[in-house]
């Protein structure tokens, strides 16, 4: 009990050290809330793809005739295998059914990678690099037509470069907010800008562009290869029969021959004319797009000669399948960098909070009333150890140094609370922000009608006489009361 009987509401009081290093303080908790896992690029991305194995695998969203593919080629050259092969490898040589496995494999891996991999998707622009080309657009316009005026105008459809002597126009695409580089252009169906595009192949189930089109390429030219392989051994395994049980046996003996003839017929004319069409894009140096535009000729000599080609089949084939793969531009398996800017360490035992407009625009308003709260909290303990007694008997000696006695000065520079902290000595106020506690070891504090006015700055070594006795929080324990009242002030002005 405290000494006088204190007939108030609040007579046992004790105040709760609060650590400026504890992670538990009010200052720090609103900071350290549950963070959900950092997302990554692919799960945002803006365009129309699926992904897969955690952003390895990219592919467009229509992939349906993707695995009309795969069941295709996996269901004609098992029937060849399982029912052709042992048949012509006890015939002819075992050299066939080995031959034809090196060909499958080759076909499958080019396909899947060339499913499975970014064409040459280019990032789109963020807001600020949007709105910073809408400007200059801008400003260039003006300043061609004369005129000062800042109003918003549309972005222009086209930029002229030079290439090899060719003017070559670079479009605007208003959905990626870009000026598309040269041989680039918006894939509809996949809704992103391509570098060196192409052309969207569902076959494949992606587009074709610059870093898929050399597996491309080898895709359809392997399988040529492998229709004409698997059709021309299925005719010579049922002509082979029939020399020895006649035609119509040996269809019964091998109906499995039958539907791989017939799938063979008719996509070998396809395939195999849709690699020879590709062969001469590669030896001309041109994309599917561009010979369909007729934006180039083959000829020199004409005014829209291709500025691409180097001139040489040789040298054409090599840049297109040779050449060095570029890496991907838009960092899929990459984190989402969070826009919140982070605190900065502690320097010198003080945290520094920082005071820019973004940090401010941070703190709700949860944050806000622990902040407040917490600095009248540490505002409150000078009002309560103000002024303590000490008897004739207890008065501190030079030189000796007291564990438990009460702390007789306040050393020269401790700051006093603020003139416009609120009336700290109702019972309501204090009853919120101290807790609370019947019996405590015997640690008494003064009521809020006994605790005097806050004293002013007092020189060191000054006593101060009062009536009563009371437990102080050592000097260290106000220093670190009153750091932490300090940050809750900055972080008021911050906010």
């Amino acid at each position: 009990m405290t000494p006088g009987g204190g007939s108030g509401p609040m007579k046992d009081c004790e105040y709760s050290q609060i650590s400026t290093h504890s992670s538990s303080s009010p200052m720090e908790s609103p900071h350290k809330k549950k963070k959900s896992a950092p997302k990554r690029k692919w799960e945002v991305f803006p365009g129309r793809n699926k992904f897969f194995c955690n952003g390895r695998i990219m592919m467009a969203r229509q992939t349906g005739v993707f695995y009309l593919t795969l069941v295709l080629i996996l269901v004609t050259s098992g029937l060849f295998f399982a029912f052709d092969c042992p048949y012509l490898s006890e015939k002819i040589t075992p050299a066939i059914p080995a031959i034809g496995g090196i060909l499958f494999f080759f076909v499958m891996g080019t396909l899947l990678r060339t499913s499975f991999s970014d064409p040459g998707v280019l990032p789109r622009a963020t807001p600020d690099e949007a709105a910073d080309l809408e400007r200059q657009i801008g400003n260039t316009e003006d300043i061609a037509n004369g005129s000062s005026s800042g109003g918003y105008r549309p972005p222009p459809r086209t930029k002229e470069v030079i290439i090899n002597g060719q003017t070559v126009k670079l479009k605007y695409c208003f959905t990626c907010k870009i000026f598309r580089p040269p041989r680039a252009s918006h894939c509809s169906l996949c809704d992103n800008c391509v570098e060196r595009f192409d052309h969207h192949c569902p076959w494949v189930g992606n587009c074709v562009g610059k870093r898929n089109y050399r597996f491309f390429y080898m895709f359809i030219l392997s399988l040529s290869f492998l229709t004409v392989f698997i059709f021309a051994f299925v005719i010579t395994h049922v002509i082979l029969r029939s020399q020895q049980t006649g035609f119509l046996n040996a269809l019964k003996d091998s109906p499995a021959s039958v539907l791989e003839a017939v799938v063979c017929f008719f996509s070998v004319w396809s395939i195999v004319g849709l690699s020879g069409f590709h062969t001469y894009l590669i030896s001309s140096n041109q994309t599917t797009n561009e010979d369909i535009k007729g934006s180039w000729s083959n000829k020199r000599g004409k005014e829209n000669y291709n500025p691409y080609s180097y001139g040489n089949i040789f040298t054409n084939c090599c840049a297109a399948l040779c050449g060095p793969l570029s890496p991907s531009l838009i960092d899929r398996r990459g984190f989402i960098q969070p826009d919140t800017p982070q605190l900065a360490g502690p320097s010198n035992g003080i945290t520094m909070y920082g005071a820019t407009q973004s940090q401010s625009n941070m703190c709700d308003q949860d944050q806000c009333i622990q902040s407040t709260k917490f600095v009248l909290q540490a505002a409150a303990t000078p009002l309560l150890q103000s002024e303590p007694s000490i008897t004739s008997e207890e008065l501190p000696l030079p030189g000796k140094t007291t564990i438990s006695g009460p702390c007789a000065t306040l050393t020269l520079g401790q700051p006093t609370p603020p003139s416009s902290m609120p009336n700290l000595t109702s019972d309501t106020g204090l009853t919120d922000m101290i807790p609370l506690k019947e019996e405590h070891e015997g640690h008494q504090f003064l009521t809020p009608e006994e605790a005097p006015s806050p004293p002013g700055m007092l020189p060191s070594g000054s006593p101060i006489t009062h009536s009563h006795t009371m437990h102080v929080l050592s000097l260290a324990s106000q220093d670190s009361l009153h750091e932490d009242s300090v940050r809750g002030l900055v972080k008021l002005s911050s906010v």
